[in-house]
């Protein structure tokens, strides 16, 4: 039985790219199929046909990896990048293509997924996933008044976010470590919330997503999820 699809939908699932970037590389005649240069709007089986880019054979499903990274400051999390900078693809050593599931910032830390399986990442991101993202906040202009207004909902790219959980771990002068958690992951979501609220951000790190703790696991390093970990995950 044929189950042929896209090919931009087969690089997508593989974890390649999006099927945006997917019908750019098949344009640019760097996707095959048998042995012939395949052109936009071909179809194959993923089962059957041989598909390679770049003369590569795309992943199978045997040879998914999902990896948790501590990611460090000052790395960027792009496969790569047009002004030179370090990426986090660097700090992990795969023989698989990986890529990022969502964003931290260059200038946070913390946890951190990458992946192969588009499909896997797709859930994860998926705002109908709810993943809650946990992060650990240092902020220099805390007041109780601020602290009032980063606890109830405020628009970010005119989308209203829902309510954050925050817990003040500690307060010194007019600097705070608190933990915050949310529900979206909107770019730089967390700073914007507390600049909106009179509060600077000089640190910033992630120590949880969904179910996911970053736990004692040193900076730059990372490991395999446990099959456990993903089944929860794809849940």
């Amino acid at each position: 039985m044929s189950l042929l699809q896209r090919l931009q939908k087969i690089l997508a699932a593989r974890g390649i790219c999006s099927r945006r970037k997917a019908e750019e590389m098949i344009t640019a005649g760097r996707v095959s199929v048998n042995g012939a240069v395949a052109n936009l709007g071909d179809s194959a089986d993923p089962e059957t046909d041989e598909i390679r880019l770049d003369g590569d054979l795309l992943p199978t499903a045997s040879d998914y990896v999902y990896i948790l990274l501590h990611k460090p400051r000052g790395f960027v999390t792009t496969a790569s990048d047009e002004k030179g900078r370090p990426n986090v693809i660097q700090l992990v050593d795969v023989p698989q293509r990986v890529y990022p599931v969502g964003r931290l910032d260059m200038d946070s830390e913390g946890l951190l997924l990458l992946t192969n399986d588009g499909e896997f990442a797709n859930k994860v991101m998926h705002p109908k996933a709810e993943v809650d993202k946990i992060y650990e906040v240092w902020v220099n202009g805390f007041t109780e008044g601020g602290l009032a207004i980063l606890k109830q909902p405020m628009q970010i790219d005119g989308y209203t976010i829902r309510t954050p959980k925050i817990k003040v771990l500690g307060v010194k002068g007019d600097g705070a470590h608190l933990e915050i958690t949310i529900h979206e992951g909107r770019n730089r979501q967390v700073r914007r919330m507390c600049s909106h609220a009179g509060m600077t951000v000089p640190r910033l790190r992630r120590i949880g997503e969904g179910s996911l703790r970053l736990g004692n696991l040193e900076k730059g390093k990372w490991r395999y999820l446990t099959l456990e970990e993903i089944r929860v995950l794809m849940k």
